[in-house]
């Protein structure tokens, strides 16, 4: 940086209650002044799923379009990121008791809003962007691009990029025997999806571990393993809808992060309009883990 000089961030876990479980997230309080390169640098820095700065602007603006916040990865920006947008929604309600924060994010404004009941903990809810279906893709070329066997891709669900924002590939894996030995070769997957406009795959599958889980899953990617993927959670709960796994509007949970020891709960659901899913939310709950 330019001139040394304090940041102030807090550290969060999503998609839990329980602190060290869920997925982590650095949120910095003012990230104003600070370039691409070394927001990119600090976030590589904390070596997180992901790392966001809030740049605060004119109470004009911010009822207008929401808080500005940017989003990165160890090693890039990203338009949206779901862990991130309900992590960060959080840290600006902090006590306020709001029922609502509009985060103003690369990919627009997107609305979190907040359950509170007596002996529970507070729960969030965002709105993602109406799903974008993709092409169905074929299981034998996936078995071959990702290294896993083709029987233990389940042979009921398609294979489908969706997008809520950033497109994912949900592929659905037979059993939680099949999804525990999951291992995806990356560079020949990260090329098929590069080609057939997928950022990850996100394997899930209907066996769980909870049984109050509609689905258990999994996303590895070039950082290793995610723990908890909002964004991608959004896709799926949109897959879910049009394919019959979930029904319109039923708020259900999958349950991420368990082979890593960081569980996670992530609760989503869609509605049916006018032969369309649409109305896309993703939610759970967050827990403060440490202020610097």
């Amino acid at each position: 940086m330019s001139a040394p000089h304090r940041l102030q961030f807090t550290q969060f876990d999503v998609f839990t209650s329980r602190p060290l479980e869920g997925n982590s997230l650095a949120v910095f309080s003012d990230g104003r002044g600070l370039s691409d390169d070394e927001m990119q640098a600090i976030a590589r820095e904390m070596n997180l799923s992901e790392t966001t700065f809030i740049l605060p602007r004119d109470s004009a603006q911010e009822r207008e379009k929401g808080v500005r916040v940017r989003i990165f990865t160890v090693g890039e920006e990203l338009p949206f990121a779901g862990h991130p947008t309900l992590g960060t929604a959080f840290g600006l309600r902090g006590s306020s008791g709001a029922a609502e924060i509009r985060l103003h994010l690369n990919v627009g404004t997107i609305p979190v809003t907040f359950e509170e009941k007596d002996g529970q903990p507070t729960f969030g809810e965002m709105t993602q962007a109406d799903p974008q279906f993709g092409q169905t893709h074929d299981r034998k070329k996936i078995s071959e691009v990702t290294g896993i066997p083709l029987d233990d891709i389940d042979p009921e669900l398609p294979i489908q990029t969706v997008s809520t924002g950033v497109p994912f590939t949900v592929l659905p894996i037979r059993n939680l025997e099949a999804i525990r030995r999951l291992e995806i070769t990356q560079g020949r997957a990260s090329e098929y999806l590069a080609a057939s406009d997928g950022k990850f795959f996100y394997c899930v599958t209907r066996e769980t571990v909870d049984p109050t889980a509609r689905l258990h899953a999994r996303m590895q990617f070039y950082n290793g393993e995610d723990p908890a993927t909002g964004s991608a959670s959004g896709c799926t709960a949109a897959w879910m809808v049009e394919h019959g796994v979930a029904k319109p509007d039923e708020r259900v949970m999958i349950e991420q992060g368990i082979e890593m020891k960081r569980p996670s709960r992530i609760f989503v659901r869609a509605s049916r309009s006018n032969g369309r899913v649409v109305n896309v939310r993703v939610g759970g709950s967050v827990v403060e883990v440490l202020r610097e």
